[in-house]
């Protein structure tokens, strides 16, 4: 930016980013021939029609090298703009650029300034809107449930009972569907606003937190959980914390849809410089036709378990949102129905 920031102090060249590079290629043009007319009038000794041509070609050289060096300087700011997109894009990451410049570079830099400000200003709008408005269908959704609380509880009828549970059941349907949607809106922001520095991460460490959050699910339905510990550590793109919540998604669901008295399998491993973690099951399996959808938010394959547990149908699809969001990949596959799964989760070394 020093260049473009030098030129720009210059008067003829201070509203034009066209005219800068015009005058440095301008500038580079005529160092052969300035050079060409002193090698000439200034060198002392008789001068050749070869010794000229050579020093042309040498100049010519020179001078286009050192052209090609200035304007790659020249357009730095349309690189910062660039990267500032990308960051915002891709890491939710806000970059302050230099807006003092009044040429179209100049304008670029302020317009892309303006526009990455505005969209996060929306976006947490959008958000603090969304669970304003979650906030109250809790409570319009709640009023009738209160009410069928206290009919059931004045011993009515038993068609009255019914028709009051059945409220009580709705409602709550509602109240899952609505904290699973503002669970979806916090984990996304979680992702997008995450730091994709490399980190150690070592498994011993983050096993007992996995499992601590799953104990009861194997419990209840006497699954056992086999882990298969190939490696200690590995340097990932990925919060330890997210790691560990996508692992407990993953066997949760392997346990949700296996059945009683089975087991469930984790290998951790490397493979041709890959990092490989594979969750195994025996359990409801799925048709291969099948696996777009299951990392759909709200899929319509969002099924009852083996033991009839509910599916909040966003899982795995936060699941592969924040893998890949940390440059890694995240597959699932199965032989069939009651043929088990298997997802894997990828990440290069």
């Amino acid at each position: 930016m020093k260049l473009y920031h030098s030129l720009s102090q210059i008067g003829f060249l201070k509203k034009s980013y066209a005219f800068k590079f015009l005058f440095v290629a301008f500038i580079g043009i005529h160092i052969p021939l300035i050079g060409i007319l002193f090698y000439v009038l200034y060198y002392n000794h008789s001068v050749s029609a070869t010794s000229i041509l050579i020093f042309s070609l040498v100049m010519t050289l020179l001078a286009t090298l050192l052209t090609l060096l200035v304007l790659n300087h020249l357009i730095k700011p349309i690189s910062i703009a660039s990267k500032a997109l990308d960051d915002y894009r891709n890491n939710r990451r806000l970059s302050i650029l230099p807006t003092e410049y009044s040429d179209e570079a100049g304008l670029l830099l302020c317009n892309i300034q303006e526009s990455i400000y505005e969209s996060e200003s929306f976006i947490n709008e959008k958000q603090d809107l969304i669970y304003m408005l979650s906030h109250d269908l809790k409570n319009f959704a709640g009023n009738p449930q209160g009410l069928a609380r206290l009919i059931i509880s004045e011993n009515p009828s038993e068609s009255v009972r019914q028709l009051a549970e059945l409220i009580c059941e709705s409602t709550n349907l509602q109240f899952r569907y609505i904290e699973n949607f503002i669970k979806l809106l916090q984990e996304q922001d979680r992702v997008v606003k995450g730091n994709l520095e490399m980190r150690m991460i070592s498994f011993p460490n983050i096993l007992p937190f996995i499992n601590e959050q799953v104990e009861q699910r194997l419990i209840d339905k006497n699954i056992k959980l086999s882990l298969n510990l190939e490696m200690v550590e590995a340097k990932l793109r990925i919060d330890e914390g997210l790691l560990v919540q996508v692992l407990v998604n993953l066997i949760s669901n392997a346990v949700k849809f296996s059945y009683f008295d089975s087991e469930v399998k984790v290998r951790i491993y490397t493979e041709d410089g890959r990092f490989i973690v594979t969750v195994t099951d025996n359990g409801i399996g799925f048709d291969k036709t099948q696996i777009d959808e299951l990392f759909k938010k709200f899929t319509k394959m969002s099924r009852l378990g083996t033991a009839n547990e509910s599916s909040t149908g966003i899982g795995l699809y936060l699941c592969k949102k924040i893998i890949e969001k940390n440059k890694g990949k995240l597959t699932a596959s199965s032989d069939g129905k009651n043929k088990g799964a298997e997802f894997r989760i990828e990440f290069e070394l």
